[in-house]
C-alpha cells in the first residue's frame, strides 16, 4: 500500500501533451491484457484518443526537439568526475537510438490506422453516447466477436506506430521527474503560493502528501508562479473546501 500520494502538474504546453499520452499509452496497455470484449472496447476507444492527439499536432518534432535537448544537457556532465560515466553513456545511447527512430518515421505518425473504414467509422460514432452498438457498427461487432489471438494480432499492428512515441515520452518523463531534490514545505491553513524563477525553468511540479491525510492538493499556476490549495473532498451536499489546518509536503520542482 502506498504511504504517499502524488499530485503532478506540468507548466507548460508541450509536457500537458506528454503526460497525457503517457496516461493513455498506460491504459492501452491495461485494456490490450484484457480478454473481455469491453476490454478490447475499451483499447480501441483509448486508441482513438491518442489518434486524436496525434491529428492536432506535430508531436514527432516536439518529441525529437526535447529529446536533442536532453543529450546536449547531459553530454554537458560527460567530463564530471562526480558521474557515473558509464550510466551516462547508456543514457546517451538510449536518446540518441530514439531520436534516430522518430527521424525516420516517414509521414505523420498513425494516419494509416486512422485511414481505415473500420476506425473512421468507429471515429464518426464515437461522440454519440453508445453510439458504437453493434446496430450502429456491425463491422465494428464482427471485430468484436472474432478469436482473441486474431485481435491481438490486429491491436499490435494498429499501435505498432506509436512504439518509437511511447520509448520517448517515457525517456523524457523519467528525465524531468528525477532532474530535482524535493524540498519539505508547509502549506498554512492549507495554502502554499512560491514565485518561480524565471532564469530556470520549471517544466512540472510534483506534489507528495502522505496518503492518510484527507485532502487532495489543487494546483494552479504559469511560468512566474504557482499555488497550492490542499482541499476536503466533496460531499453529497457540499462542494470541496480548503482545509484549516497546516499541511506538510514534499515539492519537487523539475526543471530539466
Amino acid at each position: 500500500m502506498n504511504t504517499q500520494t502524488t499530485y503532478e502538474f506540468p507548466l507548460n504546453e508541450r509536457i500537458r501533451v506528454f503526460m497525457r499520452l503517457e496516461q493513455l499509452f498506460h491504459q492501452l496497455s491495461h485494456f490490450m491484457a484484457g480478454s473481455s470484449v469491453f476490454d478490447k472496447r475499451a483499447a480501441i476507444d483509448v486508441l482513438l484518443n491518442i489518434l486524436t492527439i496525434f491529428s492536432r499536432s506535430d508531436l514527432k518534432s516536439e518529441l525529437i526537439k526535447e529529446l536533442e535537448r536532453h543529450t546536449k544537457v547531459l553530454n554537458q556532465l560527460v567530463h564530471s568526475e562526480s558521474v557515473d560515466s558509464k550510466k551516462l553513456q547508456d543514457i546517451l545511447t538510449e536518446l540518441n537510438q530514439a531520436s534516430r527512430n522518430l527521424y525516420s518515421a516517414n509521414g505523420k505518425i498513425g494516419i494509416r490506422v486512422m485511414e481505415s473504414d473500420l476506425f473512421q467509422s468507429i471515429s464518426q460514432r464515437n461522440s454519440i453516447p453508445g453510439g458504437s452498438c453493434s446496430f450502429d457498427l456491425p463491422a465494428f461487432h464482427y471485430w468484436l466477436e472474432q478469436d482473441e489471438t486474431e485481435q491481438q494480432k490486429n491491436l499490435e499492428r494498429w499501435t505498432q506506430p506509436f512504439t518509437d512515441i511511447r520509448t520517448s515520452i517515457d525517456l523524457i518523463m523519467g528525465f524531468i521527474r528525477q532532474s530535482s531534490v524535493p524540498t519539505e514545505e508547509m502549506a498554512a491553513a492549507g495554502f502554499f503560493q512560491l514565485a518561480l524563477d524565471k532564469n530556470h525553468p520549471v517544466q512540472l511540479l510534483r506534489v507528495s502528501i502522505a496518503a492518510n491525510l484527507p485532502c487532495f492538493a489543487e494546483i494552479s499556476g504559469g511560468k512566474h508562479r504557482f499555488t497550492i490549495r490542499f482541499m476536503k473532498p466533496s460531499s453529497d451536499e457540499n462542494r470541496p473546501t480548503q482545509i484549516a489546518q497546516d499541511i506538510s509536503f514534499s515539492l519537487t520542482r523539475c526543471m530539466f
